[in-house]
């Protein structure tokens, strides 16, 4: 069986993973994992007050803060500022926070000292609880976003299965690995396909357009579209991804590890 989706939003394509997984495959022995890589040596330690369970920004600064998606395991801010703006201090739980464009700006921490921040579009850093007030320095806008952890009990699952990094190392990458999150990059050239595997679950932000079909362990298959900087949670469980775009494709998946 088929399943043919056109264009899938994150609640739809999580949908489709259930209702197309039909009876669940025979767990795969799961390869050896890679070794441990350190986290980003990037990231901006941010310390956090007593009062920092008040000081979401979403309330102190919703026209640059807003929700993306939000479930028991993470909560996802598309960020936005314009040349020159700044927010107010204000605090986030452990976070992983994907730049789209290009930025340079500061950060004012809670002591008063200041962090000059710059990165490009694509890049991918981890950040410490804690809180801080940003400022962009730079003569355009720009936009991040950012995964925040929330803390959970471990789901056990009866899934698993291939370490994407292991069987297929051309289009999987580790960005970088702690005890929260394994974070990869992903790219695909025209026609690319890779091997079935595992992914526990995640949230995948889209850095350039793609068009992808998706098979399932049952089978079936789906051909999805999907929009740069679109993002989107997929459930833990295994697929084989193949690139039906007449271009290469980029995204981001933050894997969770609890």
């Amino acid at each position: 069986m088929t399943c043919k989706l056109t264009r899938l939003s994150a609640v739809s394509l999580t949908l489709f993973l259930f209702a197309c997984s039909g009876p669940e495959s025979e767990p795969v022995p799961e390869a050896a994992a890679p070794e441990e890589v350190p986290v980003a040596d990037e990231a901006v330690s941010m310390p956090a007050s007593e009062e920092s369970g008040s000081k979401d920004p979403t309330v102190l600064d919703p026209d640059r803060y807003s929700v993306a998606l939000e479930n028991d395991a993470v909560r996802v801010l598309s960020i936005s500022y314009g040349p020159g703006e700044e927010s107010v201090m204000h605090y986030h739980p452990n976070s992983v926070a994907v730049f789209l464009d290009d930025l340079a700006g500061q950060m004012i921490l809670p002591d008063g000292s200041v962090v000059d921040v710059t990165t490009a579009a694509g890049d991918v850093m981890y950040s410490p609880a804690g809180e801080h007030q940003p400022k962009n320095n730079s003569d355009s806008g720009w936009e991040v976003i950012e995964v925040e952890l929330k803390s959970r009990e471990a789901s056990p699952s009866d899934s698993s299965g291939p370490d994407s990094t292991v069987v297929d190392p051309e289009h999987y990458a580790i960005e970088f690995e702690n005890d929260l999150v394994r974070v990869l990059r992903i790219n695909y050239g025209v026609g690319e396909e890779s091997v079935m595997h595992y992914h526990p679950d995640s949230v995948a932000v889209m850095l350039t357009d793609q068009v992808v079909e998706m098979t399932m362990p049952d089978g079936t298959t789906a051909e999805a579209t999907f929009a740069a900087r679109d993002i989107m949670y997929l459930p833990a469980g295994q697929h084989l991804p193949k690139s039906v775009a007449d271009f290469d494709w980029e995204l981001i998946l933050v894997e969770l590890k609890q």
